[in-house]
């Protein structure tokens, strides 16, 4: 993904977690919060209950692959941050993609083409 289309400030990821409305899977979860930008940004984050440092970057890895997949449907104006849970490590990149499709649409910013 392109360093434009990514959140890369610290201060940034704290708004998204302080002020924005979440949404949980097992897999992922899905922050979103409104930015006053013509495009959206998403930032990917694992912590520590994920795994040892090598499962954190594979399960960042697999959301950015997603994200990278289906960034062009994503509604514009939106900074997200998408938080790896522990479960991913053991699920392939389809799963993942549908998984954070579907949060997406119940957070209505999926645009169906």
């Amino acid at each position: 993904m392109q360093r434009q289309y990514r959140l890369t400030r610290s201060t940034d990821f704290k708004r998204v977690r302080r002020d924005g409305k979440s949404y949980a899977r097992p897999l992922v979860v899905l922050i979103a919060i409104e930015n006053q930008l013509p495009i959206s940004r998403v930032g990917v984050a694992a912590g520590r209950s994920v795994g040892n440092a090598v499962k954190r970057n594979r399960a960042k890895r697999l959301i950015r692959a997603a994200a990278r997949e289906l960034h062009p449907q994503i509604a514009s104006g939106w900074d997200l941050v998408i938080i790896a849970r522990a479960p991913i490590i053991q699920i392939k990149m389809p799963q993942v993609r549908t998984t954070l499709q579907e949060l997406l649409q119940r957070a209505k910013l999926f645009n169906d083409e």
